[in-house]
């Protein structure tokens, strides 16, 4: 074979396989969207690169000029409203969409898997002891409404308990529906175990706790979805939430995307991925009690866990004997106050040895303890580890 023969050949090849231009509907604000992103880099990582469009757009926006000029071969898109949908109609190219709204049910879709997320959440709680139950949910989104019909149907079906719901108001300020969540709240049955459709909607009930001044997690513990690590560690108390596979997600609809643009017919099927794992923080971690002395002196350990803390210190807040309150504790928890104060302490060890690189002087100082190696030692007693060891098999897990 010649030369001219060989080159002409490559070139041919080159000509039938283009580079393909993909637009990315898809927000980057919350920590769904970009594991959906992070999916979609992935799987472009490992085929031939697409040329991608990625505008500066929200979840709800409408302004798509930024691809008023644009000529490509396909979309990955979470279409949310009617607007966005009819865009992406008139523009007539493959499109996978990546929203449980279904506003366009001829194209395919990749979406997580509300139901499992909803027996999840319902199932940590019930865990809890809890016996009543809310749901916090944004009715301007299909997903939202999955994920409250599917808690409600499982815990009234399985358990036979009432959930009662609070539904956002699209029309409302900030400030005016953290006030009406906190009446809500108030008038609510304690303790509650809430789940909130995400980890936005659940960092806005923590603040609407404040307001109502109902602790959490003693009379309503809340777990949101998302596992948004960055805004779940900066809530008051730690956020338990469920983290979707939306890597996985992301992936999947852009090797779909990719095989409809090689003109493969996709059908128009919706794809549930289930979701990874429950992570449980401080905003879930009780044990429900109805004694309300009990209920008091365990918030009161929690609240002073950072500090060298004595059942003396906790008897000075609850009015009770020593002896009274180890008895109410058993009865409650089957464990004394300085067993709770202990497992308490241990725990918040734990998270700083996983998520930190303080050394063991710096966190024993911050954990109100004198000498690093008593710490050390009481940490070996409830784990059966030394904390060297437990950082080394627990490194970047958060607990």
């Amino acid at each position: 074979m010649s030369n001219f023969t060989s080159v002409h050949i490559r070139r041919e090849a080159a000509i039938e396989k283009p580079q393909k231009h993909v637009a990315l509907l898809i927000e980057t604000s919350n920590e769904y969207a970009r594991g959906l992103l992070a999916g979609i880099k992935s799987y472009i990582r490992t085929h031939r690169p697409w040329s991608i469009y990625l505008g500066e757009h929200s979840r709800l926006g409408t302004d798509l000029s930024w691809l008023n000029n644009w000529r490509g071969d396909g979309i990955l898109a979470r279409i949310e409203n009617k607007e966005i949908a009819e865009y992406v109609r008139m523009l007539n190219v493959p499109t996978v969409d990546l929203s449980a709204s279904r506003l366009l049910e001829y194209l395919p879709c990749v979406e997580t898997h509300n139901e499992t997320i909803a027996i999840w959440a319902a199932e940590h709680l019930s865990s809890r002891g809890l016996k009543h139950y809310a749901y916090c949910g944004d009715p301007g989104f299909r997903w939202s409404v999955e994920r409250g019909k599917h808690f409600e149907h499982y815990l009234q079906q399985k358990k036979g308990y009432t959930v009662h719901t609070f539904q956002h108001e699209s029309k409302s300020t900030v400030m005016d529906e953290r006030l009406l969540m906190a009446e809500w709240l108030q008038q609510l049955p304690k303790p509650i175990g809430i789940m909130a459709c995400y980890d936005i909607t659940a960092q806005s009930l923590l603040e609407a706790c404040r307001l109502a001044g109902v602790t959490v997690p003693e009379q309503a513990a809340i777990i949101g979805v998302d596992n948004d690590d960055l805004l779940c560690n900066l809530s008051s108390p730690p956020l338990s939430s469920i983290q979707p596979d939306t890597v996985k997600s992301g992936y999947l609809a852009a090797s779909l995307l990719d095989r409809m643009m090689s003109g493969e017919t996709i059908a128009p099927q919706t794809y549930l991925i289930e979701p990874v794992k429950v992570i449980t923080r401080m905003s879930t971690d009780v044990i429900a009690v109805e004694d309300p002395y009990v209920s008091s002196a365990i918030q009161f350990i929690r609240e002073h866990a950072y500090e060298d803390l004595k059942v003396e210190d906790v008897l000075r807040h609850i009015p009770l004997s020593r002896r009274s309150l180890d008895h109410r504790f058993m009865n409650a928890l089957d464990r004394t106050p300085h067993e709770e104060i202990i497992q308490v302490r241990m725990k918040l060890l734990m998270r700083l040895l996983s998520e930190t690189d303080w050394t063991l002087p710096v966190i024993a100082e911050r954990l109100g303890y004198k000498h690093p190696e008593y710490m050390g030692v009481a940490f070996k007693k409830f784990t059966g580890m030394s904390p060297g060891a437990f950082r080394e098999h627990h490194k970047g897990i958060t607990l």
